[in-house]
């Protein structure tokens, strides 16, 4: 069977699962699965029984597509009196920037790209970074604060350069823009769609952002007087609905306050449209599995999308009783932006000391 799923483990390859789950997703840092398997209950130990441990490594394939490689988290057999149950559950190698501790000598970052931080905090976990676009501006001096997790870190200073951050199917880290491929074959009412709802809303997108920028001019000879404030409209929104929020930095946070303004505006207007699909195939009509980051074409008239142009945020493939089915959120590509971040706070002329 061309779409059967083959987990790798200790050395074997395991199929004939009845029950399968793999989830995948540009705003879900790592990847996971879920397998459930039945058999007859010999009363003797089963070859995955024997082979499989909490802790292990192991990669995930789709047919010949691999789309996980990673951990086994969780083991959990059962045996009943003729049945006999073992369900195995994982993540992809990018959970342990998720679950641990950054590692950086000396706690400061600075002269560096989001890429080459990245980096550097792969390298503890034996994991690589690399960046599908362009990797942005330098880093200004960043102090790591005790606690934070590796992923965190990298978080921050992604928003920073303006990428996303998610795990690819290889289980490293891939730093990206919203996507520009485009899928072979997309969503159309009627000949590929099983299921799906979209749900459109205006409860939280506003008509007026204002970005205040509070004063700091506590060193007189740096900065402006007075609170700044930055405003972005919103033409779709016809009643009066203002929304103020507060700049994280002071002074040096100009440009980013416009940033986070035009933010707000487009990525609450991108969100306010999330479309749930459910198709037949994890594959689309090249034979190329439906992935993440990348745009679909949709043609659901009855839903109000007569023909656009949206991306794929998270593809679920999945195998039980009711067959074979891929289950996707999707959304307009703007609803995407990484959020604009002030890493340093302080006067311009201070937060940049020790950046490129």
């Amino acid at each position: 069977m061309v779409d059967d799923l083959t987990l790798i483990v200790g050395g074997l390859r395991l199929s004939g699962w009845n029950s399968v789950r793999v989830t995948l997703g540009i705003e879900r840092c790592p990847n996971d699965f879920e397998l459930t398997m039945s058999e007859y209950f010999s009363g003797e130990l089963s070859e995955v029984m024997a082979s499989v441990n909490p802790g292990d490594s192991c990669d995930v394939f789709l047919g010949s597509d691999q789309v996980i490689s990673g951990y086994v988290d969780r083991f959990n057999p059962s045996i009943s009196a003729s049945q006999h149950s073992i369900q195995v559950a994982g993540r992809g190698r990018c959970s342990d920037l998720v679950d641990c501790a950054a590692e950086w000598p000396g706690g400061q970052i600075s002269a560096s790209s989001a890429l080459g931080v990245a980096q550097k905090l792969c390298e503890p976990y034996q994991l690589s970074a690399s960046c599908l676009s362009d990797p942005g501006p330098p880093i200004p001096r960043l102090i790591l604060n005790n606690g934070e997790t590796a992923f965190e870190i990298i978080e921050r200073v992604c928003r920073y350069a303006a990428l996303l951050a998610y795990e690819g199917s290889d289980g490293n880290l891939i730093l990206n823009r919203v996507g520009t491929e485009k899928a072979a074959s997309g969503f159309k009412e009627g000949v590929n769609v099983e299921s799906a709802s979209i749900a459109y809303t205006c409860d939280q997108q506003f008509s007026e952002y204002l970005v205040v920028r509070m004063s700091m001019d506590v060193l007189h000879d740096l900065g402006e007087s007075g609170n700044l404030v930055e405003t972005v409209t919103n033409p779709n929104i016809k009643r009066h609905r203002r929304r103020i929020i507060v700049a994280e930095g002071g002074d040096p946070g100009s440009e980013i306050a416009k940033q986070r303004a035009q933010w707000e505006c487009s990525r609450r207007f991108g969100r306010s449209a999330q479309l749930r699909i459910t198709t037949d195939g994890w594959r689309d009509s090249a034979n190329v599995l439906y992935t993440p980051n990348t745009l679909v074409d949709l043609e659901l008239p009855t839903l109000k999308a007569p023909l656009r142009t949206w991306l794929i945020s998270e593809v679920t493939y999945r195998k039980d009783e009711r067959g074979t089915a891929c289950d996707l959120v999707i959304m307009a590509p703007e609803a995407f932006t990484p959020e604009p971040v002030l890493l340093q706070q302080g006067p311009a002329e201070l937060a940049n000391v020790g950046g490129v």
